[in-house]
């Protein structure tokens, strides 16, 4: 069993997760410059001691399931392979041939189960990066083929997802995530899940826009009122927990004060907002059924809520199909946990679905545009992944791409938030205390941006 139980540390008593109230003035910065949105030397400064230096997610291990089979991940202006090799191991290399730096790989995925080969001038090397030959080699000259391997640089995986870090000097993942953090997620088995949704866009914003905007619940009234119906952040119910790096948040998923007629339709109408319940809604209308009367109306006696059925056909249904829960508690069955991991990854996660937004700097190193990547994951029985599992869409036609209701919310209101950064007399950002985990967020931005080691 973890150190930790999955949510032992929503329970106020284990003393290990913080409410509002437990977050003393002064914990963390409140007050956030907007220059970091805005100014290219601070966004030049974020290229070394940010995306230089730290773990960040590059893909999902079945995009490589074949020995051979590559990817290429890029930040800013780097560019690495990631490959599956003759052992099964995933490795990671720089995208530049040892001979005149030529890039290796031009396209975004595909299988060299031969190694890799550069068009330029037919050097050659494994799937280990070693190099294997070059063209007319008995005439190259003193080359050493071991001191001109392709440059590694290190990869790991966890949950499923694929972690790069291009510092030479990365220590290890599990190090930089920490094992609570590791013990915390493992029990959802995401590993397990299959990617149902996966789009990437450029986007007229800031990457931290994006990041800002899903730490948060306190817009959800303003942007997002049809989630009401299912959901309401209550400032006095929330859990957080802070780690060095990264973070939780949890809001219980129901809709406080609501009759039951009310929350019982919003529970059938979560599909269209949640896709994951689909499968699950079956067993939830059976479970109410004996609380019917013939016109529908639900009448539950003392100990039976609408958020306790779901949370029983949660379970059964899930391991029905054969997904492990049986680490995870009823809370974590419907309860969004949203998973904060540094520098560019939120998650929401609860059993059998995860939703993901990063976000990283657009290539050209413009601060006003980034890149954002929406993906779904679910978990499906092996016989049904293939059916399901989503293709890639790159969007390149702003605005040609649309996103369930609440994403596409979130789309068209990030840019209007860069509009007013830019604005010269705004100096800086007030937050309030539901917004305490941008606060956390902002105060690892500080302490990566204070690292005089990278000047």
């Amino acid at each position: 069993m973890p150190a930790t139980r999955a949510a032992e540390w929503l329970d106020p008593a284990s003393g290990l997760g913080m409410g509002l109230d437990d977050v003393q003035p002064g914990t963390f910065n409140m007050t956030i410059a907007t220059d970091r949105y805005t100014c290219p030397d601070y966004a030049a400064r974020e290229r070394e001691v940010i995306w230089m230096r730290t773990w960040q997610i590059a893909g999902r291990a079945d995009e490589l399931p074949k020995p051979g089979d590559w990817k290429k991940y890029d930040i800013l202006d780097q560019s690495f392979l990631i490959v599956r090799g003759k052992d099964g191991e995933l490795r990671g290399f720089v995208n530049a041939c040892r001979h005149r730096g030529n890039a290796l790989c031009i396209s975004e995925t595909g299988n060299a189960k031969r190694g890799f080969l550069c068009q330029y001038h037919l050097w050659s090397y494994d799937l280990d990066g070693r190099l294997k030959g070059m063209l007319r080699e008995n005439l190259a000259g003193p080359i050493d083929k071991t001191e001109n391997s392709l440059l590694h640089v290190s990869v790991d995986s966890f949950a499923g997802f694929i972690f790069l870090n291009p510092d030479p000097e990365a220590g290890p993942l599990r190090e930089y995530l920490g094992e609570e953090v590791v013990s915390l997620l493992e029990p959802y088995n995401i590993e397990r899940f299959t990617t149902v949704m996966d789009v990437t866009e450029a986007i007229e914003c800031n990457w931290k826009v994006v990041m800002d905007a899903f730490e948060e619940g306190y817009h959800i009234n303003g942007i997002h009122p049809q989630l009401l119906q299912v959901l309401h952040i209550n400032p006095q119910t929330a859990r957080y927990r802070f780690f060095q790096n990264h973070s939780v948040a949890m809001a219980p998923f129901e809709v406080v004060g609501a009759g039951v007629q009310d929350q019982v339709a919003g529970i059938l109408a979560l599909p269209e907002t949640f896709p994951g319940t689909v499968a699950v809604i079956p067993r939830f209308k059976e479970l109410i059924a004996p609380y019917q009367d013939e016109d529908g109306n639900v009448d539950f006696p003392a100990g039976v809520t609408a958020r306790l059925l779901l949370q029983q056909a949660t379970r059964e249904v899930l391991t029905g199909m054969g997904l492990d829960v049986s680490g995870l508690t009823d809370s974590q069955m419907v309860d969004n946990q949203g998973w904060v991991l540094f520098p560019n990854y939120f998650m929401t996660v609860r059993a059998g679905e995860c939703h993901v937004i990063m976000s990283a700097p657009h290539p050209d190193g413009d601060p006003n545009r980034c890149i954002w990547h929406v993906a779904s994951y679910m978990y499906v029985p092996e016989d049904f992944r293939e059916a399901v599992r989503a293709e890639a869409i790159v969007v390149d036609t702003p605005g040609s791409h649309k996103y369930f209701e609440a994403l596409q919310q979130d789309y068209e209101q990030m840019p209007r938030q860069q509009k007013g950064l830019r604005n010269d007399r705004l100096d800086h950002m007030s937050l309030v205390k539901e917004e305490v985990v941008i606060a956390h967020y902002h105060s690892v931005v500080d302490r990566y941006m204070a690292d005089t080691a990278h000047r």
